[in-house]
C-alpha cells in the first residue's frame, strides 16, 4: 500500500455509556463495528478515571484498566510487549484514551492505542462538551403531547429500576437520544417539585410515588 493511503477511522468522542447502549455488528461471528445513532464506531476518544488495574506477568502477559466517567465502566484491555507503553498509568488517573472498540464474549471493551493523563477538570469539560453537542444535533419536542411522553417514559424508567436502588440521570440522558439533556434535566425537576421521584443523593433518582 503507498504511503498516506491508509487511513484510520475516526475515533469519535464519545461518553461510556453511548459505547455500552450501541449494538455490536457482526459478520461471519467477526465482530466489525457498533452501531450509535447511524454512526458506525469502531475506534472511541474517552476521557475517564482509572478505577482499577489488574497486571498479568509471564508467558500470556496482559493488563486490564477499569475506566469510568459517570456514565457507566468499561474494561481496557493490553496484551504482550504493548503493556510495557502503560505502566505508569495508575488507579485514581484521569486519562484520556484512543483506542480500537473490540467485542469479544459478549463484552464490549477498548483496546488503546494510547493513554494520557489529564487534569481532573477534563472529565467535566469532556462531559458538557458532548452535552452541547447532542443539545445542538437534538430536534426540539415542540408539542405538549411530546414533552409530556418524554416525562411519563422518564418516570417509567425510574420505577423499573427501583429493585437496583434507583437510576442515574446520565443514564436517563443516554437512554432518550431523541430528547436533548436540557428538555430531559427539565422534566426529572418538575418530577421531584411535584414529589414523585427524590433524589437520595447527586444524580441518583428514585421513586417515591
Amino acid at each position: 500500500m503507498a504511503e498516506g493511503q491508509f487511513k484510520r477511522n475516526t475515533a469519535f468522542k464519545l461518553r461510556i455509556g453511548d459505547i455500552l447502549l450501541s449494538k455490536p455488528i457482526f459478520e461471519n461471528e467477526k465482530f466489525l463495528f457498533l452501531e450509535l445513532a447511524g454512526r458506525k464506531i469502531s475506534r472511541a476518544n474517552i476521557i475517564g478515571n482509572i478505577i482499577d488495574r489488574f497486571d498479568q506477568e509471564g508467558e500470556k502477559k496482559y493488563s486490564f484498566l477499569t475506566l469510568d466517567d459517570g456514565s457507566g465502566q468499561i474494561k481496557l484491555k493490553v496484551f504482550g510487549d504493548d503493556c510495557d507503553k502503560f505502566k505508569s498509568i495508575e488507579q485514581g488517573d484521569t486519562v484520556a484514551i484512543i483506542g480500537t472498540v473490540r467485542n469479544w464474549n459478549n463484552e464490549t471493551y477498548i483496546q488503546p492505542e494510547g493513554i494520557s493523563k489529564k487534569d481532573p477538570k477534563y472529565l467535566l469539560v469532556r462531559k458538557l462538551e458532548l452535552e452541547k453537542q447532542r443539545n445542538e444535533s437534538t430536534p426540539e419536542i415542540e408539542s405538549k403531547e411530546e414533552v409530556v411522553a418524554l416525562k411519563d417514559k422518564v418516570l417509567e424508567s425510574i420505577k423499573k429500576a427501583e429493585d437496583d436502588g434507583g437510576l442515574d440521570t446520565e443514564q436517563i440522558v443516554l437512554q432518550f437520544r431523541d430528547a436533548s439533556p436540557d428538555l430531559i434535566n427539565q422534566e426529572i425537576k418538575k418530577l421531584q417539585e411535584e414529589g414523585i421521584i427524590f433524589e437520595p443523593r447527586p444524580g441518583r433518582l428514585r421513586y417515591l410515588g
